[in-house]
């Protein structure tokens, strides 16, 4: 068997889980579908998966305002209530009706990062006949696949899995050990790629990066020293001594046999693994130089049951963060959060707003923002783009145990500077069982590849059923992201903005108008054209979304030219008026 023939029937043995600062997670080192992703395209842009391991509650993320009365009566005990402290956060009153949605009210950041243009929901997500399993709804989802396939490699993996040979063969510079072709893990790390083109937290390797035929290989540890010192201790890889401690395994005749040469072969992805961690631990420290002080929220700050105050997504992020500050070339990061399988005790009894659930969307919700204000800080926030994903949401009804069963659809977030900010879809069906399909997930992995990443589309629309598995089309992908910062501008100033005062010029008064798509406190004053402060409409005002409109008396005022300006969180504008006598 050859060498390349046998790299398409292994996983990626490189795949060697360490931690960094606690946290383990796998080097998934040179899979060829990753390699390929990191040579086709031209940008250094970063995927993050963020897996909710469970199957998480939609419903209760994402509340279905136009259907409120419905909503409530079908699940009493669950329902985030529409008023008071802890009523859900209207997201955009400029939606149409059938689409307005409430978010829960622990997102605050969530409803920060809409406003700012850096979030899409994408409603209905989920792929036809989803069973509602955990384990063949991860499958699923990893492998790009419908629910008759059984495919033993993953989404990214399979579509690039075919330009391993064209994207390395042709450089003979990447031929480290002059055999005549470029090979893993012989020519890896190389000068074009010292970093690991995929990580994933856990201790685990996903489906998502496998090949045909791949068997992944796991180790974990609590430390990049310890990780060090396991593979320099590894039979065979103790440079210091002149015997080999394989000798006579295999036997010497052997030795030259294809088993033999892929037995090395096999052995020889533990030492490129340890290159790998040695720079990762660099990059990280790197990075760790780097940090601009932005804290990321540790704990749940109101009542939680089963310890769900705290959760390690903190921790995960803050890692990216300094490998990515501290220079590393990584492409994709699989990140996981535990605990939505809430079939019991998803909220407090006495209170639904409360709970382990939404202990998990504040985690989501303060982390993402404070990652991504990390990263602006750090100046690489356009770089990033962030992706939910869950194997299945809960059913529409709640059970009687102050939790939710396996359902189908659920949104699905994304996050970035990148995104086409707004809300695809509308609200689901609350007269029926469960959360019906809006979107196949494999739309929005199919713009992922395409939007994000700059693979060509006809290698990736619907008619490559061998890379989506049982995929038929509905329709090939959907409006998720955008190159143009003019298109999260118009977003923002839609949502946010100061009309032109009515009369202008004005003699008695006139009348000064402006719309919020949130709540928040208001400065609104006028200025002459020496820029001194005439009158003080509104003083640190607290206002709630919509339009507001106040008359202003020019009694006293000189002819001149005047301005108005407004303070109010992202709304920060002024427009000049005159006033004549």
């Amino acid at each position: 068997m050859k060498r390349r023939s046998f790299l398409k029937k292994l996983p990626a043995l490189g795949s060697l889980p360490y931690t960094l600062n606690g946290i383990p997670f796998g080097v998934m080192s040179a899979t060829a579908p990753l390699t390929k992703l990191a040579g086709t395209s031209d940008n250094d842009r970063v995927l993050i998966l963020l897996q909710l391991h469970g199957g998480n509650d939609g419903l209760n993320m994402v509340i279905p305002i136009a259907d409120y009365d419905r909503y409530f009566n079908i699940r009493p005990n669950l329902a985030i209530p529409d008023r008071g402290a802890r009523g859900f956060i209207p997201l955009d009153s400029t939606l149409p009706t059938a689409d307005q949605i409430g978010l829960h009210p622990d997102m605050i950041g969530l409803k920060e990062m809409y406003d700012q243009g850096n979030l899409k929901i994408v409603q209905g997500v989920s792929y036809e006949r989803n069973n509602g399993s955990h384990f063949r709804g991860r499958d699923i989802m990893f492998m790009g696949g419908g629910p008759d396939d059984y495919l033993s490699s993953g989404w990214i993996g399979r579509y690039f899995n075919q330009y391993i040979e064209s994207e390395f063969g042709g450089n003979p510079a990447l031929d480290l050990d002059g055999d005549g072709q470029v090979t893993y893990p012989e020519d890896f790390p190389n000068p074009e790629m010292l970093d690991p083109l995929a990580l994933e937290f856990g201790n685990e390797v996903s489906l998502i990066f496998h090949q045909d035929g791949n068997i992944p290989t796991s180790i974990s540890f609590a430390t990049p020293e310890r990780f060090e010192r396991l593979v320099n201790e590894l039979e065979g890889f103790n440079e210091e001594t002149t015997q080999d401690p394989r000798r006579g395994f295999p036997p010497a005749f052997l030795e030259n046999s294809p088993y033999g040469k892929e037995l090395n072969w096999i052995l020889g992805l533990e030492d490129k693994t340890g290159d790998y961690a040695e720079r990762l631990a660099e990059l990280y420290n790197q990075g760790l130089a780097q940090d601009q002080g932005v804290q990321y929220p540790e704990q749940y700050p109101f009542p939680a049951p089963q310890g769900r105050l705290r959760t390690n997504l903190d921790q995960q992020l803050k890692i990216v963060a300094n490998l990515m500050s501290g220079g590393s070339k990584t492409k994709v990061y699989l990140l996981r959060l535990g605990g939505f399988d809430t079939h019991a005790d998803q909220v407090e009894a006495d209170d639904p707003t409360f709970g382990v659930h939404a202990a998990l969307l504040y985690h989501i919700s303060s982390n993402m923002k404070a990652f991504f204000e990390d990263l602006r800080a750090r100046g690489i926030s356009d770089r990033v783009l962030a992706v939910t994903t869950s194997e299945f949401g809960r059913r529409i009804p709640s059970n009687g145990a102050f939790g939710s069963d396996h359902g189908r659809g659920a949104p699905m977030l994304v996050f970035g500077e990148g995104v086409l900010p707004g809300v695809l879809g509308t609200n689901p069906d609350l007269t029926r069982n469960n959360v019906g399909m809006q979107y196949d997930y494999r739309q929005v992995y199919s713009a992922i590849l395409k939007d994000w990443f700059c693979v060509d589309a006809s290698l990736v629309d619907q008619e490559f059923n061998i890379f989506w598995g049982d995929y038929q089309g509905r329709g090939s992908t959907i409006p998720l992201l955008t190159n143009s910062v003019t298109a999260t501008q118009e977003f923002i100033d839609e949502r946010f903005y100061l009309n032109n005062c009515y009369p202008n010029p004005a003699s008695g008064s006139t009348t000064i108008s402006f719309f919020m798509n949130r709540a928040q406190a208001v400065e609104l004053f006028i200025t002459d054209n020496q820029g001194r402060v005439v009158q003080k409409v509104l003083n640190n005002k607290s206002l709630g979304i919509g339009e507001h409109t106040y008359t202003v008396n020019l009694q006293g005022f000189p002819t001149g030219v005047y301005r108005y300006h407004i303070k109010a969180g992202l709304l920060q504008d002024s427009k000049q008026f005159v006033v004549y006598r």
